[in-house]
């Protein structure tokens, strides 16, 4: 029998126009071994709940320290308030600083070990730059403004299929300017040591795929592959790492070769994510890689338009609560 303590988690609900509050009042009915404390404004919880018929108890929470272990039925919540009165479906500027608040208690406490992971909510970009802020993902956020010693790698994991980035949320057309060589050779360092580490694969097999078709086709169809993506790999095999690549992204994802790897490392955000996402959307986990926190999230965005309809599916918000959770004791042990 595990007499282990449940591990703690800092849950954030995003923007609170979406259906980050409809997940959250969803999950709180599941069965999760854990103490959950979601950072959010319990009055917008609360009646998103009651909106979509829930019966969520709100158990106000002041002190990370003092939470109990969740219960079905329940949710701890440590009381942040909302700029102005939400609407669900409606997106307020003036709420943009509420979430950050958010994002940043949740971080300061998984830094200061107050907690052991925290799980993250959607957020709008759109309205939160609007507001002022200078933001372009949770990733980048944790790394730049708040762990800027470290290098953040997005991952999306389901089941044994796991999309790393080499770029994130960049347009597509500075992704071959972005791309360089010690770069790329970090993220692959990065996604090894996370493999090891928090995946329990003491031998992994990381598949890089190419920019360009047919992984330039010998410097036909581009120079990135053959001057920057296989010079890194080069540096990867001589630092022992078991690769593969550049491998052309149109075949890279057949089931013969998924069956050989363990992680892929793509070059940018829409090489990757639309296969994984294909596959299994609404179960997917997003984790961030190379940071001293533990950080995962949902694989999806804000839903607007779902806000408040009972039609929002909480399955990924409920596997990111649970790859925390493994995290944890995989990096405990």
């Amino acid at each position: 029998m595990n007499h282990d303590p449940p591990p703690t988690l800092a849950l954030t609900a995003g923007e609170p126009a979406g259906i980050g509050p409809d997940i959250v009042a969803n999950i709180a009915g599941r069965n999760i071994p854990a103490k959950i404390i979601c950072i959010a404004d319990p009055k917008v919880i609360d009646a998103r709940a009651k909106t979509l018929g829930l019966e969520v108890r709100i158990i106000q929470c002041d002190k990370l320290s003092t939470a109990p272990t969740h219960q079905p039925g329940s949710l701890v919540v440590l009381p942040v308030r909302t700029g102005a009165q939400v609407i669900p479906g409606t997106l307020d500027v003036n709420n943009a600083d509420y979430v950050m608040k958010c994002l940043d208690i949740a971080v300061a406490a998984a830094k200061s070990g107050k907690v052991d992971a925290i799980v993250t909510g959607p957020v709008h970009k759109g309205v939160i730059n609007d507001a002022g802020f200078a933001f372009t993902g949770h990733t980048e956020h944790l790394a730049k403004d708040l762990t800027p010693e470290h290098r953040p790698v997005m991952m999306l994991v389901s089941g044994t299929l796991r999309v790393a980035l080499a770029t994130t949320h960049i347009a597509l057309s500075d992704v071959p300017r972005t791309l360089t060589t010690t770069g790329l050779m970090d993220v692959i360092e990065v996604v090894d040591e996370a493999l090891k580490r928090q995946f329990d694969i003491q031998h992994p097999r990381i598949g890089v795929c190419g920019l360009n078709p047919h992984a330039g086709e010998n410097g036909h169809f581009g120079h990135e592959d053959r001057e920057i993506i296989a010079p890194a790999i080069a540096s990867a095999e001589h630092k022992g790492i078991t690769i593969l690549g550049p491998i052309p992204a149109d075949t890279a994802f057949a089931p013969r070769t998924r069956a050989c790897i363990d992680a892929y490392v793509t070059m940018y955000h829409d090489q990757g994510l639309p296969v994984v996402k294909a596959l299994s959307f609404g179960e997917i986990v997003n984790i961030t890689l190379g940071l001293p926190i533990l950080r995962t999230s949902v694989d999806h965005g804000t839903a607007i338009e779902l806000a408040g309809s009972g039609k929002a599916n909480s399955e990924s918000l409920y596997a990111a609560l649970i790859a925390a959770i493994n995290l944890v004791k995989t990096r405990d042990q």
